[in-house]
């Protein structure tokens, strides 16, 4: 850890300015000297805003915490430490036939942090969050002790801690459920489509025919080709590998380029390029999980070319019936102020419930943007977005985040005071500092004022 900084994955935000090891921050809370506000824990680093930091106090990272510890072969029930990667899980229990019922489009996440995010996938609308799949975990508060947490098993502090983005104490280990596969291998099919109207008559047929379902949009195109995409499902192949491939690509950048490599001319050569290759053939074909899960994981590092300002991703949720409306919307806003995203997903969530108490995902169609931050040109598209997002009735994603008022995250979780009542004291991030705490501060001066 040493010498290491200790950022986020959007690169926008400042890196951790004082970090500590698992040991040291676990000793701290265990002596009961840790002070208010002073602790987060820190995984892989890979949310891209600032529900991983904590500007004004101490990061703990939480990798070295990486153990597997005991697994069931007959039903796949896997115990591990916190700081244990995806990626490790995946190769850990692929020779038995389990895989992960739940994965974001990272493998590189640690498990501690799936948790604190309550991270999706593509199989929202049948597998739910990653939430749905923990049986346990041990949590330390810095009350000093260690709380085994369930569903029945200090059932509050199981709820707020899934999704909590790490304000309720350190998570220690867990013990979560994964599904039995057939083979790693995915068959997936792409299906083009024409514009956002042709791919709302696709997805939900596409959710109950398939495992997977997500969408690609070529987010540039305009005029009669707006919102034209290529809409890719997929299962588990029958017949395929039980092993797990080597973690990572080949490809890699090795330093951050002075300025934003992904410029426009870069992202309609490449949009034109994708929707050509995985567009041309719409048979299906058999695929390692690594192309269809994690394909930006093939290139180390890629968001540094970004340039030294970073990325803003915005993801929204939008409900089911203003959503044929409201993503065209978004995306003509986001052409109107000039500004390209690299990769732009579109997919459709499903009704099945989180143990969460605040968790992103809910029923309805959720789109994704990347943007290069130019500054303030860009932070007023990001309002704008933010706007239409909420009176549709939607919410922003926090952990996706690194500027959204505080009115924004109100309005897209107002059950936001109940985890504030859980929080532990100790605790606290750049995300929860810059929303919920003004919230809450503004709330007490009005009631001091009754």
């Amino acid at each position: 850890m040493a010498g290491e900084r200790l950022q986020s994955f959007g690169l926008a935000t400042p890196p951790a300015p004082r970090a500590i090891g698992a040991e040291d921050g676990i000793a701290l809370l265990r002596a009961g000297q840790a002070k208010p506000a002073s602790l987060l824990a820190y995984g892989n680093g890979r949310s891209y805003g600032d529900s991983c930091q904590n500007e004004a106090g101490t990061v703990v990272d939480m990798r070295p915490l990486n153990r597997i510890g005991a697994f069931n072969a007959e039903t796949g029930l896997l115990e591990a430490d916190a700081g244990v990667l995806l990626s490790e899980i995946i190769a850990h229990a692929a020779p038995y036939g389990f895989f992960p019922a739940v994965l974001p489009g990272t493998q590189f996440v640690t498990l501690g942090g799936a948790i604190a995010n309550d991270v999706h996938g593509k199989n929202h609308h049948r597998r739910g969050t990653f939430g749905c799949h923990v049986e346990t975990f041990t949590l330390l508060r810095s009350d000093g002790k260690t709380h085994r947490c369930s569903v029945t098993d200090n059932p509050r502090l199981f709820r707020a801690t899934i999704g909590g983005m790490g304000l309720t104490g350190l998570i220690l280990s867990a013990s979560i459920r994964l599904m039995r596969v057939p083979s790693l291998d995915i068959v997936e099919k792409a299906t083009p489509f024409r514009d956002l109207g042709e791919f709302f008559g696709l997805a939900e047929a596409a959710d109950q025919a398939n495992e997977y379902a997500v969408a690609w949009i070529d987010q540039l195109a305009g005029g009669r080709n707006s919102g034209r995409g290529l809409l890719f499902t997929g299962n588990h192949a029958e017949h395929g590998s039980h092993a797990a491939s080597r973690a990572g690509g080949n490809l890699s950048i090795p330093v951050q380029p002075p300025f934003n490599v992904l410029n426009r001319p870069f992202l309609t050569a490449f949009n034109a390029a994708y929707r050509w290759k995985k567009g041309r053939s719409t048979a299906p074909r058999q695929v390692g999980y690594h192309s269809f899960f994690f394909p930006l994981d093939g290139v180390r590092d890629w968001n540094r070319l970004y340039g030294p300002k970073g990325l803003f991703q915005h993801q929204s949720v939008i409900p089911e019936a203003a959503a044929r409306t409201v993503v065209p919307a978004l995306l003509a806003a986001a052409r109107r102020a000039g500004q390209g995203s690299f990769l732009t997903v579109l997919k459709r969530f499903g009704s099945v419930r989180s143990p969460a108490l605040l968790s992103f995902p809910r029923p309805g169609y959720t789109l994704t943007l990347d943007f290069p931050n130019r500054g303030a040109a860009t932070l007023a598209l990001l309002r704008e977005l933010d706007r239409i997002t909420v009176e549709a009735g939607g919410a922003v994603n926090p952990y996706k985040d690194a500027r959204m008022g505080a009115d924004i995250f109100a309005s897209s979780f107002p059950e936001w005071p109940r985890l504030e009542a859980l929080r532990d004291p100790a605790f606290m991030s750049s995300f929860w500092a810059r929303t919920a705490k003004k919230l809450d501060t503004r709330r007490g001066a009005v009631e001091a004022a009754e």
